[in-house]
This record gives C-alpha cells, structure tokens and sequence, in this order.
C-alpha cells in the first residue's frame, strides 16, 4: 500500500479500511492545526490508487466500507471522485460505502445533482471539521467560510442523501467567549443534519499559529471549566437528534449522548465534574498532552 505523509482517520472510523487517495490539504491556513503543516496537497496517481485497491481486495475482498485518506480528498472535482469511486467498485464489490474528510469549501464547487451521483457510486459519510459555527471564531480560526455558508453547502448534502459527521471545538472562541460560540455554532448546526457531532477541546501546540498568538497575548485561551460549562451550553441549544461524542484525547471527562434523550443527564454530569473537579488539576491534564493521535 501506498501511504505517503500522515495518515489520519477519525476514531469511529476503526474499523473501516484505509487507502490513500490523497495526502496534504488543499488549505493549510487553520490557526489550530499543524497536521499537515510541512506537506503539500497531492492526488495519488490512478495507477498507485488502482494498485492499492488490487493489494485490499486481494486480502479484504470483502471490505464493505473504506476510508480515504487526506486532510479532504473531497477537494477532488466530480470527475475525479466519480472515476475513483467506480475503480473501488471494479475491486470491492460489496463495497457501499466510501467515506472521507472534507471541508465546507470542498462542496462548493460540486452541483447537487453531482452530489446526489457521488452518493449513488458509495460516497457518504463526510467528516467535516467545522469546529464551530460561529462567525467570529471561524474568523479567528481562519476557517475560510462563513455560518452562512456552512448552512447552504450542508444543506446541498441533506438534498443528496450525503450523511455527515461535524466537528465542534470547546475553547477555539478563547477564554470569555465559550457562551456565545456555543449558543451560535447550536444555532447554526441545528439548522442542517449532522449525523453527530464529534466534540474536541482546543489543545494549542507550539507549532500552530494560534500558539503564537497565544505567546503574544493576541489570543487568552480558556480555562477547562468554562469549557465544560461551554460544552453544557452547546448541547442544551442543540435542536436536533443527533448522537455527540465528547470522548476524545483532548476532552479531560470523556461523555457520549443520544440527543435530545439525554440531554438532562448529561448536563448534569459535567455539571459534578464542574463542582468537584480542581482547575489546577484539569489544566495539568491539557499540559499533558504532546499529541492527539
């Protein structure tokens, strides 16, 4: 297999099947991130994509979801897409589904009837980083969209059938502006249907631009309990059913719910660990962390 750079996949995509179609981002300008900080954007050739589906259908032939590998293949136009989903068929024939990052700006350029075509060759499950829909903070994330758009490139996808997965980060607002990030990003995300909703919490690396701003006093991060309480006020605004995975490596009290069933209860348990729960020992947590893989 052909793997080049990083390789990167979501934690609920364990048991999905890996194959690089790309490698990079096509963006590479989100202050919080440095994954893909020193590698360019690059598409696999379609001979080293196509051996590689020869190598897993000769041991997986099986395989009835993959993931593709990059920061957001779906960066790739129509034709591209289309061409490399029928080559997974031609290998994997119970193959259904082909799963993958993308960004907001990767649906853009793609029509709804060719999203509707890209669902009926497999491609569903997108994993988008939205990380917040609040406009201030895509701003100061440098995300390159505004709520706005947000709202009308996912609602291309609900008209094609295309699931989703959004991300939602505690702490990217920075310190005294959890209530209102997470009062706008509800707002907006109740708007459109994310299949759920995975939850991070910002961990600055020195090697990310809003580390820098950080260093320079530009950006004031927030404490951990504000951004439980930023969390507990996020899912109390939410207005659709969704399933919300707060179980990362970067969250310091890892939870899960079914929303809105759960709401209550899950409240209530960030609330203890709010009242019970030392800053001191939450932040020596966050200093822990060297990486999030």
């Amino acid at each position: 297999m052909h793997f080049t750079g990083r390789t990167w996949r979501p934690p609920y995509e364990t048991n999905s099947f890996i194959v690089q179609v790309t490698s990079g981002c096509t963006y590479n300008k989100c202050r919080f991130c440095s994954l893909y900080k020193n590698e360019c954007f690059r598409m696999s050739p379609l001979q080293e994509f196509e051996e590689d589906l020869k190598e897993l259908a000769k041991y997986q032939p099986t395989a009835r979801r993959i993931f593709w590998t990059g920061a957001n293949p779906f960066a790739m136009n129509y034709e591209k897409l289309a061409e490399r989903a029928l080559l997974v068929h031609d290998y994997l024939v119970e193959c259904q589904t082909i799963a993958m990052f993308s960004s907001i700006r990767d649906i853009k350029n793609k029509k709804v009837w060719q999203l509707r075509r890209l669902h009926a060759l497999g491609i569903n499950g997108l994993s988008i980083g939205t990380e917040t829909g609040d406009d201030s903070t895509l701003l100061l994330a440098n995300k390159g969209y505004t709520a706005k758009e947000l709202i009308e490139q996912c609602r291309k996808l609900d008209v094609a059938g295309i699931e989703y997965y959004f991300v939602y980060m505690t702490g990217l607002a920075g310190k005294g502006n959890g209530y209102r990030n997470a009062v706008n990003s509800a707002k907006v995300f109740s708007k459109v249907n994310p299949r759920f909703i995975s939850v991070d919490s910002l961990t600055l690396f020195p090697d990310t631009e809003l580390y820098q701003m950080a260093q320079e006093g530009k950006f004031i991060p927030a404490g951990e309990k504000e951004r439980l309480e930023e969390l507990q006020i996020f899912i109390k605004n939410l207005q659709i059913r969704t399933h919300l995975f707060a179980n990362s490596k970067s969250n310091f009290y890892p939870v899960t719910a079914y929303l809105p069933k759960e709401r209550d209860s899950i409240i209530r348990e960030l609330q203890y660990v709010i009242d019970t729960t030392d800053e001191t020992k939450m932040m020596e947590y966050r200093n822990s962390l060297k990486s999030l893989g």
